[in-house]
């Protein structure tokens, strides 16, 4: 019996512990019945006219477990999921220090207080904000002092508690690198790159001059340059990549980002509204201050006519700028679930199986549905996208209070400008071609920004997308062969003008797309300007650690004879819930 609901042995030994006793008033053969639900718990069940004798008069209702059993054996089960938790060692949640350090705040995230001109925070206001989120109180969030009238963005969600899988408290994610190091600067390089080749397309960093200068220079970062390298060297095909495995296979777009996605009758053509080349925002000292006091923004955007397939930077920005969270997810899922139709290739999917580990491969009788089938996969992948939120808010206020790329922009644009912070930023930022090719284009160091309001009135990490992309890629590895190999000749590329796609003729595997998918939507905030590569990096994990908690919960629960899904995690480990 596992502490999980006393329902069936499982092979992981941090869930063997006895579960608790039930109430006096149910039977040990009726329990057994009822929670012990794999075929040898089932065979000493009292199932047939035993229990339809105890049922209610009039009743038609049969099964192991009469009304009364079944509400202790709930209640059961409920309970020792809980005490699973409650049992487990919590860990510490240590911060980067920053917020101690500089009495000012400036290495802290304080979007929508009140600033001084240099768009440092008023003290009084960050206090405020401390004081909220210390007691937890409702009022107290109401009595947060703002600046131009821009809200904060739910703080509170990181107080919430759920029922199913891990407390949000229960998961931690390592300090952010601190304002000073080398690894922060580091990161802001690249964000300069990545504003600077926000208009190039993916398929020509190879060819363009200006994505191997960024190349150059990342790899002239070193050890403090956390992202994924060939022989030591960032190449045109890692650039802005992820290390997770098979990422690095094939385009840079995952095939669930632009194959059209079957959705019942219907399907959805894949080319989306994108904002025109150049419109880049924030690069002024006014633009840039009125943000951080939370006003509204005075430049708009502008968009191409014409819609298009997802070819670079900018274009991918905008997807994930109102993207709902779970939406590349959920149509990779449906593409997955869609066998091809030679008859209507335009709106077929690509018919992946389910992983091994299903417990209805085999069956002569049944099919999976509710549990281990289509319904039960969508409304699971859709389920986790809100118990990642609540995690990842509590990393994010309750936790780290980590800056937003835009405001360390300001700090190096004033400090290059007026030398107002020595000694606090890196070099390998200050000195960077990156900044000086952005000052050199715009007249400050301010990070060129895709939208007009600039990042979220939320702390930077961890990521929301980037969790939200961990669980759900984490429940699509878990439920579908990661395995299976795309065929060669339903994968697809993006023609140069985003008009159409192109026949790509390369085989791929579903691990590689789904962990790309997940970068592309992590790593595509980071081309908006609005996230670390550490945030998508650490965020991911967190997504991960989400989803397999509560995999492992739900396991508890299903009468099916199940022993489990095994899957490749995003440092490459095995994985079995």
């Amino acid at each position: 019996m596992d502490q999980l609901g006393n329902l069936r042995p499982r092979p992981s030994s941090d869930l063997s512990e006895p579960a608790e006793e039930l109430n006096p008033g149910v039977s040990r053969r009726g329990f057994l019945g009822g929670l012990g639900t794999a075929a040898a718990a089932m065979a000493v069940g009292t199932v047939g006219l035993e229990a339809v004798a105890a049922s209610p008069a009039g009743a038609a209702e049969v099964g192991p477990l009469g009304e009364g059993a079944r509400r202790e054996a709930a209640f059961v089960f409920r309970r020792n999921a809980a005490a699973y938790h409650r049992k487990l060692d919590w860990p510490a949640h240590p911060c980067n220090g920053d917020e101690a350090l500089y009495p000012s705040k400036i290495g802290n995230f304080s979007k929508g207080l009140p600033h001084n001109g240099f768009g440092e925070v008023d003290t009084d206001a960050y206090a405020s904000l401390l004081k909220a989120l210390s007691s937890g109180n409702p009022s107290d969030f109401e009595d947060i002092q703002l600046g131009l009238g821009a809200k904060l963005t739910n703080p509170q969600a990181g107080l919430a508690f759920d029922l199913e899988g891990a407390d949000s408290h229960e998961l931690a994610q390592p300090p952010a690198p601190s304002l000073s190091s080398a690894e922060e600067a580091s990161e802001m390089v690249e964000l300069y790159w990545m504003a600077r080749l926000r208009d190039v397309r993916f398929d020509t960093y190879a060819t363009n001059a200006v994505a191997a200068q960024a190349a150059a220079e990342l790899t002239a970062q070193g050890a403090s340059f956390k992202g994924p390298k060939v022989g030591g060297a960032v190449t045109a095909q890692t650039l802005f990549r992820d290390t997770a495995p098979n990422v690095l296979d094939g385009p840079y777009l995952s095939q669930f980002m632009i194959l059209p996605t079957p959705f019942g009758a219907e399907f959805v053509d894949r080319r989306s509204r994108v904002y025109l080349p150049g419109t880049d925002r924030m690069t002024t000292v006014a633009n840039w201050l009125n943000i951080q006091n939370g006003g509204t923004p005075l430049e708009t955007q502008d968009f191409d006519p014409q819609r298009r397939y997802l070819r670079n930077g900018r274009d991918l920005s905008q997807w994930v700028h109102i993207d709902v969270l779970f939406q590349a997810y959920f149509n990779a899922c449906l593409t997955m679930l869609t066998p091809p139709d030679p008859s209507d290739l335009e709106s077929s999917g690509l018919g992946v199986p389910f992983n091994p580990g299903n417990p209805y491969h085999g069956s002569l009788t049944q099919i999976g549905f509710g549990t281990f089938g289509p319904p039960g996969i969508k409304a699971l992948l859709c389920e986790v996208a809100s118990r990642a939120l609540k995690a990842v808010w509590f990393q994010k206020w309750f936790v780290h209070r980590r800056l937003r790329p835009e405001a360390f922009a300001g700090l190096v644009h004033f400090q290059k400008t007026t030398n107002r912070y020595p000694g606090v930023l890196h070099n390998k930022v200050l000195n960077s071609q990156a900044a000086q090719g952005v000052f050199d284009q715009n007249g400050t160091y301010l990070l060129p920004m895709a939208f007009p309001e600039g990042s979220p009135t939320h702390p930077a990490y961890g990521a929301g997308h980037a969790t939200v992309a961990g669980a759900c890629v984490t429940i699509l590895k878990a439920v579908f062969d990661e395995n299976f190999v795309i065929d060669s000749s339903l994968t697809r590329r993006v023609a140069s003008d985003g008009l159409s796609l192109e026949p790509l003729n390369q085989p791929l595997t579903i691990r590689g797309e789904l962990n790309k998918i997940a970068s592309n939507i992590a790593t595509g905030r980071n081309h908006a300007g609005v996230h670390w590569r550490s945030d998508a990096f650490y965020s991911l994990r967190l997504g991960q650690a989400i989803a397999v908690n509560i995999l492992r919960d739900q396991r508890a629960g299903f009468n099916e004879v199940f022993h489990g899904y095994t899957f490749t995690g995003f440092d490459g480990e095995t994985i079995t819930v």
